[in-house]
C-alpha cells in the first residue's frame, strides 16, 4: 500500500507534449451497487513513453468539480501550465 501511496504523490515533468484525460463510470460495491466514474490522466513523454499520471475513483456523476480537483493535483505535483 505504501508503494501505491508514494506513486500517487510522486513528482511529475513539468512538461508533456500530449496529455489525455478521461473518465470511465464503472459499477462499484460498497454495500449496493452504485455507477461511479473513474477518472484517469495519461500523457506521452517528450521521449516518447507514455506515463500514467494518476487514476482517481469519483463519488457521484461524472462533472466539472471533480476535472478541477483532478487538473489541481497535476499542476500541485509539478506540471506547468501555459
Amino acid at each position: 500500500m505504501e508503494g501505491m501511496v508514494e506513486w500517487q504523490n510522486r513528482p511529475l515533468d513539468p512538461v508533456y507534449p500530449v496529455v489525455f484525460i478521461d473518465a470511465i463510470h464503472v459499477k462499484i460495491r460498497d454495500g449496493q451497487v452504485a455507477n461511479r466514474p473513474i477518472y484517469m490522466a495519461m500523457a506521452v513523454t517528450c521521449e516518447g513513453h507514455r506515463d500514467i499520471l494518476g487514476i482517481w475513483a469519483g463519488d457521484g456523476g461524472e462533472g466539472a468539480k471533480y476535472w478541477l480537483h483532478v487538473l489541481t493535483e497535476l499542476r500541485n505535483r509539478g506540471v506547468a501550465t501555459c
